[in-house]
């Protein structure tokens, strides 16, 4: 193991540095390197790694995720409003129906399949997004507007939404019936969520004032609070919905609102932490990705993903139809929403390994979606910014 962490930190580094000096985004360069000395190509990392490869996956995803609420305020999201809201389920539900529409002419399947396959490929990246929005809060770029604190807010929750509605198609799938509680668990488990973090994170402020301790004994304090609270989540599934990754973010949050000066220097903490965890992030996704399968989806799912994927803009605009934002501002956000990473790397191989027939092509689009979307997101962020942002 520690030989195949060596290989995954030197060779991702050294990978994505090279693409970030030719103007590419460095994850690619990392999701690359994953593809390369994973199973399906060279495979030099050990199975124990690859065996523990999710939970390591879901450790990058809870700092960035922490990252991002120590650095947002809600106050700014009342400037967008109603968009913001919006932004935390309608842009999905337009890349799912989209999906539903369409791949069962393309690729064949049945509507069902499809539903399923839209719910895996719907969700989007925070750890490809959130980066890029702290980026743009620390440069002051959209700031005004409040356009990153919105697509930060938006994108943590559409993947709850989400997941929901995977869990709900699967079900189907597998002959129970989707009722309408099934649905109601979504604003459930994201208020419970959002009240937990609060709670635990005006507890934390009150802990960190009366204890002395450095800053790195607080961010292992924090990381620990948030272990707890994505095993607490899958305690209680099935009996209490909660969302255990609302619910960290709220905690960053909360630390920011109530103690502003404890909250960045902990965030100072996290972004050095998440210099690690990205590399682990996206050498581990692309060590996911069956190089096989992609190839053998054809033309067809790549066409597929970028239909959707222009039916996701159109839903984002929707949201933002009477917001304040200029027509560059509405299109930076229908880009800065399309990236996907995190959640098709956590979820893609589930119907296969259940042993569902749709399971084999919906790993092999989930797999595409990584690879088309993820580096081209990025790399549309990081070159528009500064042309569609004030």
């Amino acid at each position: 193991m520690l030989t195949s962490l060596a290989y995954i930190f030197l060779i991702g580094i050294l990978v994505g540095s090279i693409f970030n000096k030719f103007r590419l985004p460095r994850l690619l360069g990392m999701i690359l390197t994953g593809i390369i000395i994973g199973p399906y190509v060279f495979n030099i990392l050990d199975g124990s790694i690859l065996a523990i490869s999710t939970d390591l996956r879901k450790l990058a995803l809870i700092i960035i995720l922490t990252r991002a609420g120590l650095a947002l305020d809600f106050g700014d999201l009342k400037k967008v409003g109603r968009a913001a809201i919006l932004m935390c389920f309608l842009p999905a539900c337009f890349e799912i129906l989209a999906m539903v529409m369409i791949a069962p002419k393309l690729l064949g399947i049945s509507t069902l399949d499809a539903a399923i396959m839209g719910a895996v490929v719907a969700a989007v990246s925070p750890a490809v997004i959130v980066p890029r929005m702290l980026n743009l809060i620390e440069k002051k770029c959209g700031t005004d507007k409040s356009i990153p604190q919105l697509i930060m807010a938006g994108a943590s929750v559409d993947d709850v939404f989400v997941i929901v509605l995977f869990t709900s198609f699967i079900g189907l799938a597998q002959g129970q019936k989707m009722s309408a509680m099934s649905f109601a668990q979504i604003p459930v488990s994201i208020i419970i969520g959002i009240l937990a973090g609060i709670v635990l994170g005006g507890c934390l402020v009150l802990f960190f004032k009366r204890i002395n301790i450095n800053d790195t004994m607080k961010v292992i304090i924090l990381l620990s609070v948030s272990f707890l609270l994505v095993a607490l989540e899958d305690k209680l599934k099935g009996i209490v919905p909660i969302s255990g990754l609302i619910a960290i973010m709220s905690i960053g949050v909360a630390l920011q609102k109530r103690d502003s000066k404890l909250a960045k220097s902990i965030s100072i903490k996290f972004s050095e932490l998440w210099i690690g965890a990205e590399v682990v992030l996206f050498v581990l996704v692309g060590a996911t990705v069956d190089i096989n399968y992609a190839i053998s989806a054809g033309s067809a799912a790549v066409i597929l993903i970028f239909i959707v994927l222009i039916f996701r803009m159109i839903g984002v605009y929707c949201c933002l139809i009477k917001s304040d934002l200029s027509i560059k501002e509405r299109i930076f956000c229908m880009i800065a929403y399309t990236p996907k990473a995190t959640v098709q790397a956590a979820i893609g191989a589930i119907p296969l390994s259940m042993g569902l027939p749709c399971g084999k092509i919906v790993l092999t689009v989930a797999v595409l979606s990584i690879l088309v979307t993820a580096p081209l997101g990025a790399f549309f962020i990081d070159i528009t910014y500064k042309k569609l942002l004030q």
